[in-house]
């Protein structure tokens, strides 16, 4: 199968009332650059949580649009793509058919998927809803990250290829066992195993093993400790 995507890159810019985000990308056309660390001319702000060879490009499903302008029916015309900072956007590839350590061919790279996206406050500031990260965490339409396994020329014109597939964990089943589920060390050892798996959810999933809890996702969803309802 071939999965023809639009390509969105983005520069940093100051939020009021947030910190700096590149979230606000635009379409590009013709050839770009994939490198390492991601498409020429995007940019990452706070490169110790974004960006990076583990999340080197951003994609998402964009049949998730039309859910979310029902579910925020009142902010519906801003959900369309790249409204969530991806880097790229298909029809047909979604969290549950999408793999931990899948390898697509894209023109001349290689791309393999690390992790689904954790879905951050910026997000809440992006769209002006206090709570979206959390409802892209619990709802897992998160879409998820890539490394270049190989660089090289891309463009919209050069589809997306499933190349290669070594794991049984989708992104979904990745995002379930990560924050949906109680403590269970034998769904983080199979996660553990699955090739491609990026080091930060690597660490994570292993900090949790050694300590037997889970950590607070308050700070990463809110930007500060959990509002009080």
């Amino acid at each position: 199968m071939h999965y023809p995507a639009e390509i969105y890159i983005g520069q940093v810019r100051d939020y009021p009332g947030s910190r700096p985000s590149a979230i606000g990308k635009v379409q590009v056309e013709g050839a770009l650059t994939l490198t390492d660390l991601g498409l020429q001319g995007d940019e990452q702000a706070e490169k110790t949580i974004h960006g990076g060879p583990d999340r080197a490009l951003c994609h998402y499903p964009r049949e998730h649009y039309a859910r979310w302008a029902l579910d925020c029916p009142e902010q519906a015309e801003r959900f369309v793509a790249p409204a969530f900072g991806e880097n790229l956007s298909t029809v047909g590839l979604t969290e549950e058919n999408v793999f931990i350590g899948d390898i697509f061919r894209w023109g001349e790279a290689l791309i393999q998927v690390t992790q689904p996206r954790s879905p951050c406050f910026k997000v809440n500031f992006h769209f002006g809803i206090s709570d979206l990260a959390l409802l892209m965490q619990q709802t897992t339409r998160t879409g998820w990250l890539y490394r270049v396994i190989q660089g090289g020329n891309v463009s919209a014109d050069t589809p997306l290829e499933l190349a290669s597939r070594t794991s049984d964990i989708s992104v979904h089943d990745a995002a379930v066992i990560a924050w949906h589920m109680p403590f269970d060390d034998d769904q983080y050892h199979r996660l553990l195993s699955a090739s491609g798996l990026s080091v930060s959810w690597t660490r994570t999933l292993q900090k949790r093993r050694l300590s037997g809890s889970i950590e607070d996702f308050s700070r990463r969803l809110w930007g500060k400790a959990k509002p009080a309802k």
